[in-house]
């Protein structure tokens, strides 16, 4: 039992911090930003709130707006046995399965086929720091570390800065956690390598992998292979001091090579076309400028390391440091940082010295520094356009080892500690200077330094507990001084808990069920009649994208860091207004399409505009009005499927986009890319959408000659077509679209996405 304790004491901290979902019915799930921000859910409540529901969290938008409808399509699909390959609400159509972030085939997806979606969304996010602590705790008991350092690591981890502000994102939390338990894994196997830890290790890294985030994964895959690589080498040198050590490594390492062959080969399901979807996208050529304020961690914010919200907090309205937030979240607690600096001392044990150094490599490459920045200046595949301020992951999950080795330290009666108390006092000084003495060498804004000092007073009070209890070390003639240090380590945690639970329940939002989604008189007005046409709106105060997979509307609108690039181009067309598809967009992940007067809109298959100001435009019919929201409906929208009679061939997709831009009658002509047959004049005929699924549409065609038929929606590598059992080729048609040529007669076209 007393070796459970730490354990038991540690889920009882999560099961604390999660009280909201299990005692109160409260989903850790940002829907109030939802409902809050944006109509006509705004609509929905505003009798009850007219200026719109309190909401906690500004700064939480993704999960409701990314991950959780992504993810509920997923496994909407499974439950229906289709294979998730595509999403036909996103971007007028865009990849499902490739896009990684969808975490088609987490192990862990299997709560949602047990429990509703939302419980269900709800337990992972609750294992996420449940899962890391025990991971991090079973690693540090390996490495030798006593049970009260590795509770307080396990801790640190789980409730770090890091791990909370990304949290209900279940997606870059749920890869990170994996990270100890390969650890863990690794040491085994390196000190005797087996079948069954070797399959464990695969099983690990696999769930990483498939978590569902490609950039904390790769910075999880560096850190953990070049552990082993060290390992290896030490006990190379040490198990076969008078062999080769180049030899006696090899052949060390040659089974972990063929673990991970097995690994590479399970992960290249989704990595093959994860990297095709990349290669296809806009992400190199529509990014946020990597010399703007933000995009490394400012200097500025090195305050974070011992006060988080120096610069105040989006969840208390503020913030005013530099945009975002979340991004510069380095926050591990007081104590951690001062017993992180007592770690130095303990700097030629080769845990240490490792972890060490995978601090400093993230510190530098994450703030803007001249190195960090070689990158970008160089244009480094993948790094160059990752933003690297998520390698706080990579500092905090190093802080947390490190600290727990400090308390360690500090248990076998180490000293000086004072030094690093000293160093904390002097940083904790010259924060008071700054707000007490601002006027004289800042030029801050009185609003701003009151935040700040407001915000100074309880890691202050932190601090000094802390230091006390720290320096309660040098105390002569304690008797039974191993049970009283253990006291004041068992104090420290509780501190540090304490602390930690206090920065994560103030940034953290539980909203009850009916938040999440609700149904409202516009949306149920859409559903009913929209049918397979799409939608746009003219605000971003609108049904923001991605959420109307919730409700099964196919939209113009998405947010994604990866969409397609062609898409982007012929959407930076229609809002300029003009041909030109030349970069940058400006979108930054974000296509909210505006211009509804322009034709292209028509070929896209917009039928209804939401609109939260009157349409003054004879092509559009006002259908509804619900509250502020008004729903116009598009009288010259075109056919989603249609044949036309002639074809104009291009070499280009600059000579297609000036073409389309030049030509708007749609319906009559066809431009399509790399058309080699000499046959360009066609029958009109009779075209039919019989069947629209997620990964398969099915035309009817009927015509006294060939013709050819169009499906505007949008044509990817994974979509093949047959003309009833013969398969065909499919067109680039009208820059976007899926052109297939349909021989006289009545036939069947149909269109199947497999995954590549």
């Amino acid at each position: 039992m007393k070796k459970l304790l730490p354990i038991i004491v540690f889920v009882g901290i999560v099961f604390y911090f999660f009280k909201p979902f299990f005692i109160n019915g409260l989903f850790p799930i940002p829907s109030d930003n939802l409902i809050g921000l944006y109509h006509p859910f705004r609509d929905l409540y505003a009798k009850e709130y007219p200026r719109g529901i309190p909401y906690k969290n500004f700064l939480i938008s993704d999960p409701i707006e990314q991950q959780y409808p992504w993810r509920f399509l997923s496994v909407s699909l499974l439950k229906e046995l289709q294979f998730p390959v595509w999403n036909q609400y996103d971007f007028s159509g865009t990849p499902l399965f490739a896009n990684q972030q969808s975490a088609v085939l987490y192990p862990l997806n299997i709560f949602f086929f047990i429990f509703p979606f939302s419980t269900s969304w709800s337990i992972l996010i609750f294992l996420q720091p449940l899962l890391g602590g025990l991971f991090m705790y079973l690693y540090l008991k390996k490495i030798k570390l006593s049970s009260l350092p590795s509770l307080f690591g396990a801790i640190i981890f789980s409730f770090s800065g890091f791990s909370m502000v990304w949290m209900e994102w279940n997606t870059i939390v749920q890869t990170i956690i994996w990270l100890p338990l390969i650890l863990y894994i690794k040491e085994i196997l390196i000190s005797k390598f087996s079948i069954k830890w070797a399959i464990g290790l695969i099983l690990a890294e696999s769930m990483a992998f498939f978590a569902g985030h490609l950039q904390t994964w790769f910075y999880l895959v560096c850190i953990s292979n070049a552990y082993l690589l060290i390992r290896i080498i030490e006990t190379a040198k040490q198990e076969y001091p008078k062999n080769s050590l180049i030899i006696t490594s090899i052949k060390k390492y040659f089974p972990f090579l063929i673990v991970g062959i097995i690994f590479l080969f399970i992960i290249s399901i989704q990595l093959i076309p994860l990297f095709q979807f990349i290669s296809l996208s806009a992400r190199n050529v529509d990014q946020s400028d990597w010399h703007q304020l933000g995009w490394f961690i400012p200097w500025q914010n090195i305050t974070g390391f011992i006060i988080p919200d120096f610069f105040g907090n989006p969840a208390t309205l503020n913030y005013w440091g530099i945009w975002n937030y979340m991004e510069f979240a380095l926050y591990a607690g007081i104590a951690p940082f001062m017993l992180l600096l007592f770690s130095l001392f303990s700097i030629k044990n080769k845990f240490v010295s490792f972890f060490w150094g995978i601090l400093l490599l993230g510190l530098l490459f994450a703030f803007p520094t001249p190195i960090a920045q070689l990158p970008y200046i160089l244009h480094i595949p993948f790094l160059s356009t990752s933003q690297p301020t998520r390698l706080a992951f990579v500092i905090d999950f190093s802080i947390a080892i490190l600290a727990a080795f400090g308390l360690q330290r500090f248990l076998e009666e180490k000293r000086k500690i004072y030094i690093s108390v000293f160093i904390t006092t002097i940083l904790f000084a010259l924060c008071w200077i700054i707000v007490l003495f601002h006027s004289h060498f800042l030029h801050l804004s009185l609003e701003n330094i009151l935040v700040t000092k407001r915000n100074l007073i309880f890691p202050t009070g932190i601090f000094l507990v802390s230091s006390l209890l720290l320096l309660l070390q040098l105390a002569p003639r304690i008797k039974n001084r191993k049970i009283f240090l253990s006291f004041i380590a068992i104090l420290l945690i509780a501190v540090t808990a304490i602390d930690l639970l206090r920065f994560s329940q103030k940034f953290t939002p539980f909203n009850p069920q009916k938040y999440l989604y609700p149904q409202t008189k516009s949306l149920n007005f859409l559903h009913n009649n929209l049918n397979i046409y799409r939608f746009m709106t003219t605000d971003r105060e609108i049904l923001p994208p991605n959420t109307s997979i919730m409700y099964k509307l196919q939209s113009v609108d998405g947010y994604d860091p990866l969409y397609l690039l062609r898409y982007g181009e012929f959407i930076a067309a229609i809002e300029r207004g003009k041909p030109n598809i030349n970069p940058p967009f400006g979108f930054n992940r974000i296509i909210t399409p505006k211009n509804f007067e322009s034709p292209l809109i028509n070929l896209l298959g917009v039928k209804y505009i939401i609109s939260l100001s009157a349409i003054n435009n004879l092509n559009f019919k006002k259908v509804l009005t619900d509250g502020k929201t008004e729903i116009y409906e598009n009288t010259k929208v075109l056919p989603r499927a249609f044949s036309v009679s002639s074809i104009i061939p291009v070499s280009t997709k600059q000579q297609a986009i000036n073409t389309l831009f030049s030509h708007t009658n749609y319906l009559d002509y066809a431009v399509v890319e790399n058309y080699f047959s000499k046959q360009t004049v066609f029958n009109n005929s009779k075209v039919t959408i019989t069947n629209y699924q997620a990964d398969k549409v099915v035309l009817s065609v009927e015509g006294k000659g060939a013709s050819f038929v169009i499906l505007t929606d949008i044509n990817y590598p994974s979509w093949h077509a047959t003309v009833d059992t013969d398969k065909t080729v499919i067109y680039q048609t009208d820059y976007l679209f899926r052109g297939v040529i349909v021989p006289s007669g009545k036939h069947t076209i149909t269109f199947t996405s497999g995954i590549i």
